[in-house]
């Protein structure tokens, strides 16, 4: 097969993945649980950049309650998290995010003149090296990362190909990371088109679908403000950058720029770029998410809160594991009472075939 027709096949329609042995320097994380008969939990992973480290500790909850899913769909960082564990390399993933400093993080950023700010090889080459190896339809459990296709907006559900190539795919943000090129179409961010792939997770073959929520917090609190008007007034003088509780770290560009942010504030008084693009993404990301999942809802749905945690503050994994965890433990019951409902009711169905 050739390399155009190997990516052209990440488009096509789900197969029964192939039957083919991991490479065996990777030990695999047994797809099936320890607990269920006949019964396919899926679990789709939203994005939200470093909050998506919340992921880590949804799934470590999952697996000390014995519960582990069949399919996972993920979406920007929950295509990261979730491949990662799809292919065994979930105490990777786990130690990569703990070990991130400010410093670390800016030494992976290789920014440039492009499509966007980053190139993204540095970050692409420590997935390469982890899942160096797999190709999705090889993986123990089905996987779907979600991406968009540029020029067009169609959703792409790349379920096929490289796995490294597919989670970059997914979480390359348009701005920031430059774009990816699979299978003759230019990808970027799922999230623009399904932030929490509950969808994906269905159309995969999953019965019952726990969905992890990264935007629950803060700006789904939006509302309706009527018969607004302004009134002439003096323009306030604000940060013209954004707080370092969402830049994170980023913190040492602003007292770089000091000078030039303390220009623009005396001319013209209005938020940053890098404030405005935070906010546009996360209520954009909001407001997709919640007519996504209203339209298609989970039947388990878990929403860390990680109002305090930046889009960029990937130094902080740690407080977004805890946050993730405990997420979970707080549906745990309705997920295990979901899950009991279903065998039966599968168990039911074989009794009276």
């Amino acid at each position: 097969m050739t390399a155009e027709a190997e990516g052209q096949s990440m488009f096509r329609s789900f197969g029964t993945p192939l039957t083919v042995d991991p490479p065996q320097q990777i030990e695999p994380v047994s797809p099936r649980p320890r607990h269920r008969q006949g019964i396919k939990l899926g679990l789709a992973l939203g994005g939200g950049a470093a909050r998506g480290w919340a992921h880590i500790g949804v799934l470590r909850a999952m697996d000390e309650a014995g519960i582990r899913p069949d399919i996972i769909a993920g979406t920007s960082i929950g295509a990261v998290v979730g491949g990662c564990y799809a292919a065994g390399r979930f105490e990777d993933i786990s130690e990569f995010a703990l070990e991130l400093t400010p410093a670390r993080v800016l030494a992976l950023l290789d920014v440039h003149v492009g499509s966007g700010l980053i190139s993204g090889d540095r970050l692409g080459r420590r997935l390469t090296e982890s899942l160096s190896g797999w190709s999705i339809e090889k993986l123990p459990l089905r996987f779907a990362a979600i991406a968009t296709e540029f020029s067009t907006g169609h959703e792409i559900w790349l379920t096929r190909g490289n796995l490294t190539e597919a989670i970059r795919a997914s979480y390359a943000l348009p701005g920031i990371f430059d774009p990816r090129r699979v299978g003759g179409r230019w990808l970027m961010d799922g999230a623009l088109v399904n932030p929490v792939p509950v969808t994906a997770a269905r159309a995969l073959g999953a019965e019952v679908v726990i969905a992890v929520n990264l935007s629950g917090a803060g700006y789904g609190r939006g509302t309706v403000i009527q018969d607004f008007g302004g009134e002439s007034e003096p323009i306030p003088i604000v940060d013209a950058l954004p707080a370092a509780s969402e830049l994170g770290f980023l913190s040492p560009v602003r007292q770089a720029a000091s000078r030039m942010r303390d220009l623009f504030r005396r001319r013209r008084g209005t938020p940053g770029f890098a404030q405005v693009m935070i906010d546009a993404f996360n209520i954009t990301q909001d407001r997709i998410t919640r007519a996504r999942l209203a339209g298609d809802p989970p039947d388990i749905l878990a929403s860390p809160q990680l109002a305090n945690i930046g889009l960029f503050d990937f130094h902080r994994a740690a407080e977004a594991i805890s946050a993730g965890r405990e997420a979970l433990q707080r549906v745990l019951p309705h997920l295990q009472e979901a899950l009991e409902m279903a065998e039966r009711s599968f168990l039911a169905r074989q009794r009276s075939a």
